[in-house]
Formats: structure tokens, sequence, C-alpha cells
């Protein structure tokens, strides 16, 4: 098992565990970098209904690849730090970002 302080891989499951700050409301869609030990996602979409988090479900099941059924938000429903699972991606999170 690969970890780092926001991504966790499991290679035997094929599983990868993110630890992401959302911000809801913004401009537009996008990653933002690392906001204390987390991965940063801005979201357009409102923080109403459930809304932010559908919004945030379908944004990785992009960004990783995936069918939508592959992301699960385990932790965080009514906070902006979550935890997040995808299954079976062949992108790795350690590419999602510049190197610094």
């Amino acid at each position: 098992m690969q970890q780092t302080t926001w991504y966790c891989v499991e290679n035997s499951s094929q599983r990868i565990v993110l630890s992401l700050y959302v911000q809801p409301g913004a401009k537009q869609t996008g990653l933002a970098g690392i906001h204390g030990g987390a991965l940063k996602i801005k979201l357009a979409a409102p923080a109403t209904e459930g809304k932010a988090n559908t919004a945030l479900c379908v944004f990785l099941a992009t960004v990783f690849s995936v069918p939508l059924q592959q992301v699960t938000l385990k932790r965080g429903e009514k906070s902006r730090f979550k935890t997040v699972e995808i299954r079976q991606s062949a992108v790795r999170p350690d590419t999602l970002l510049p190197a610094e």
C-alpha cells in the first residue's frame, strides 16, 4: 500500500482513497492544489441539497476515467473535508498535480 498525505493506493484491491477539501460555489470546477494535507477541489455546484457532492463524484469519475458507480463518498457528506474512494482507476493520483 502506498500512502501520502492526501491519497492512499491499495494495489491489491485496485482502490484509491482520497482526502479532499471541497470549495462549493466556485466560478468553475477544477483541482486547486493542496489545502491542509488534502487535495483542494473547487466546484461550480452550490452546497445545497447534495448538489456539490453529486458534482464532486461526477468530476472525480471524469478525472480518474472510471464510471460514476466506481466513485464512493465514504465520509464528509456535510463537510468541506471529505474522504472518497475510487475503484479500478488506471489514472494515478500523483499525476494529477504538477511536480513541486
